[in-house]
Formats: C-alpha cells, sequence, structure tokens
C-alpha cells in the first residue's frame, strides 16, 4: 500500500488517479481473458490450430495493453495532446499507406503489416482523433483568431475519408456519432449542427447505393434478406443461455458461429454465462460513459471536458454497436467490444483510450485551472 506521506510519481499517480475507472478497465481485461477461453478454442480448432492458441496470443497481448495503459495514464494533459498528435500523424500515413500495399481481406484494406504482425491503424486513428479534435475544439475560446472549429472539420473530412476509401463503414459511422458529440458539447450553434446533420444523412444513404455490402447488410436487417447465418446463430446462442447460462464450457452454439471470439464474444458470454452475466457486462460500459461524463462535466478546462467526454463516448458508442448486433437491434458489423474482444489492434489501442481517460481525469490543485490573483500593496495604488 502507498502511503500518502510518500512524495514521488508512483505515489503521486496512485492517490491522484480514478481507481474506480482503473478498476473498471482492469475488470474488463480479465473478463475478456476469461471469455477467451469460452468463445477462441473452437475457432482455433476450425482452423486447424492448437486449441489455446488465440487464448494464448490474447493473453499475450494483455500484459502489453495494461502496461500501455497504465503508462499512459502517467501523462499530464500537454503530454497527452503531444502523444495524441504524434499517433494521429502515424495512423492517418499509415492508413494511407493501408490503400495501396495492406493486406486485403474480404475487399477491404485496412491492415498493414509491420515486423510479421497485422497491425489496423484505424484502431490507433480513434482515441488520438478524438483528443486532437478536443483541442482544436478547445482553441475556440481560448484564441478565437485560429479557426478551431475549421480544423476540426477538416481533420475529420480527411478521416472519413480514408475510412471509406478502405471501405471501412462502421468505423466511419463510429467517429461521425463521437465527432458529432463533441462538436455538439463545444456549443456549436444548431444552424451548424442541423447542416453537418443533414451531410451525415445524406453519406448514409450514398454508402447505401454506392457500397453492395453496406445495401445487404441493411437489407437484411430490414426485411430479412441475404445471408443472416452469423446474427441468426449469435441470437439463438443468446436464446439458450437464459438467465443463468449453460455454465462455462458448456456451450455448443458458439462451435459454428465464425467470429465467436471477436465480434460474436458477446453471445458467448450470453449462452455459458447467462443474460444476468451479460447486463452486468453492460452495466460495466455504461459506467464507464456515465462516468465520463459526469467527470467531464466537473472540469473547468475545455480540453479536459470535451476530451473525457470524447473518449467516454468512443468506448460507449462501440461497445454499444457490437453488443447492438449481437442482439440484431442492428445492422451487421464487424466490430469488436472494447477490452474483451480478441484482437491485439483493438486491445492495444482501446488501452490507449483508458489511458487517456485515466491521465486526463487525475486530480489536479484547482490553482491550475484558476487564474492567479495578484496583490499589490496599497502604497503602490496610492502613488500611482
Amino acid at each position: 500500500m502507498v502511503s500518502r506521506v510518500e512524495r514521488g510519481p508512483v505515489a503521486d499517480w496512485f492517490w491522484t488517479i480514478d481507481r474506480l475507472f482503473l478498476a473498471v478497465f482492469v475488470g474488463l481485461m480479465g473478463i475478456g481473458l476469461m471469455l477467451s477461453f469460452a468463445a477462441s478454442p473452437a475457432v482455433a480448432e476450425r482452423l486447424g490450430l492448437d486449441s489455446f492458441h488465440f487464448v494464448e496470443r490474447h493473453g499475450l497481448f494483455l500484459l502489453p495493453a495494461l502496461i500501455v495503459m497504465v503508462g499512459v495514464s502517467f501523462l499530464s494533459p500537454r503530454q497527452v495532446r503531444r502523444l495524441a498528435l504524434l499517433l494521429l500523424v502515424a495512423s492517418i500515413l499509415m492508413m494511407i499507406l493501408a490503400l495501396f500495399f495492406g493486406v486485403e481481406i474480404k475487399g477491404s484494406r485496412r491492415w498493414v503489416s509491420i515486423l510479421g504482425l497485422s497491425v489496423q491503424p484505424s484502431e490507433f486513428m480513434k482515441p488520438a482523433f478524438v483528443v486532437i479534435c478536443a483541442w482544436l475544439f478547445s482553441e475556440r475560446s481560448r484564441h478565437p483568431e485560429i479557426p478551431g472549429n475549421l480544423f476540426a472539420i477538416i481533420l475529420f473530412g480527411i478521416v472519413a475519408a480514408l475510412l471509406v476509401a478502405q471501405p471501412d463503414l462502421g468505423q466511419t459511422m463510429l467517429t461521425t456519432a463521437v465527432w458529432g458529440g463533441m462538436f455538439f458539447m463545444a456549443g456549436m450553434s444548431w444552424l451548424w449542427i442541423m447542416l453537418l446533420g443533414s451531410v451525415a444523412v445524406l453519406g448514409f444513404i450514398s454508402a447505401y447505393f454506392m457500397f453492395p455490402h453496406v445495401a445487404e447488410r441493411i437489407n437484411g436487417f430490414l426485411f430479412g434478406e441475404g445471408d443472416s447465418f452469423q446474427v441468426d446463430t449469435a441470437r439463438e446462442a443468446i436464446i439458450r443461455g437464459d438467465w443463468l447460462g449453460q455454465g462455462p464450457g458448456e456451450g455448443t452454439i458458439k462451435r459454428i458461429l465464425p467470429d465467436s471470439h471477436t465480434d460474436f464474444v458477446f453471445s458467448v458470454a450470453a449462452e455459458e454465462f447467462g443474460i444476468i452475466f451479460c447486463m452486468v457486462l453492460v452495466m460495466l460500459f455504461g459506467f464507464v460513459v456515465i462516468r465520463g461524463l459526469i467527470r467531464a462535466g466537473q472540469e473547468q478546462d475545455d480540453f479536459t471536458r470535451l476530451a473525457v467526454a470524447g473518449l467516454s463516448l468512443l468506448i460507449g458508442f462501440q461497445s454499444f454497436i457490437n453488443i447492438g448486433v449481437n442482439l440484431e437491434l442492428l445492422p451487421a458489423k464487424g466490430m469488436t467490444l472494447p477490452l474483451i474482444s480478441y484482437g491485439g489492434s483493438s486491445m492495444i489501442a482501446v488501452s490507449i483510450t483508458a489511458g487517456f481517460v485515466l491521465a486526463l481525469t487525475r486530480r489536479r490543485p484547482e490553482s491550475r485551472a484558476q487564474p492567479r490573483t495578484v496583490y499589490r500593496p496599497v502604497a503602490s495604488v496610492a502613488a500611482e
């Protein structure tokens, strides 16, 4: 246990960190490892791999993810901005390289190979994009002469264009939703909101007519057309789990679910551990969003307020999309459940997101947010 009397980076970190946030993030990582044992062996066996191939790789990524989260949480707000800027530039460059030299999987170029590892740059782009947009929006009140809002709009256009070019419409919608929420919280006028909202609706309609796979998924969701094997199987697994589940390792429907360790791990959790367990899981993600918005509302600094709110919404919206697809409440979309699903890029990227949240919500002296009052001797004032 670290004493309050001690002084040093670790002691200061321990007594200033939001320990509830930290506990939830670590808890979600632990749940993810547990569900990896339940969901991934069947997938590995179908692919002719060792039963615990994905479990071992999940555990291999878990330790560096934890180190990254804790390490990033030591940063100051200024250091968070600097790291986010470097990460954003690097991820955008890699997204451009992926379009020309990336690995093509299922018709999309979203991955680049680095030292034998497949990396999805768009995962790392998301937290960095949120932080930089929060800084640009906050500059509007600090320095009116700097067109921070315009720069944020241009940056969003660049990111959205790269995501559509991959194509990755799900990440585009996620990024748009988070950016729109931050835009609203930044105090933009309703005219701007309606204008950009109309552009988003037109973009969604255009995607339906331009991309056949988007139209297929939407038609399948609305009218039951096309291949709906995965979502139907996921729903069946949830129904079979009932309130208390079939028990650890007792699930059977998971064995025919192709992406049970990634996009549909929530369904495996429902089949083996029950709906009550899944409700607790939803409550944990809801806690992250609600506490993040509450902490953001308590911040006096505009940058910190917008960044914490945006990062919390990023985790919340991504989990909402994943769970919504599993429950067949949304059209099918491949998106991981934060800190739960298998995937190295996703786990490290969400750990960076969590680290940013922890860093920006650390308790700091109020004097940093308040303007200093300078007291002048009465005699000097009288002399003037």
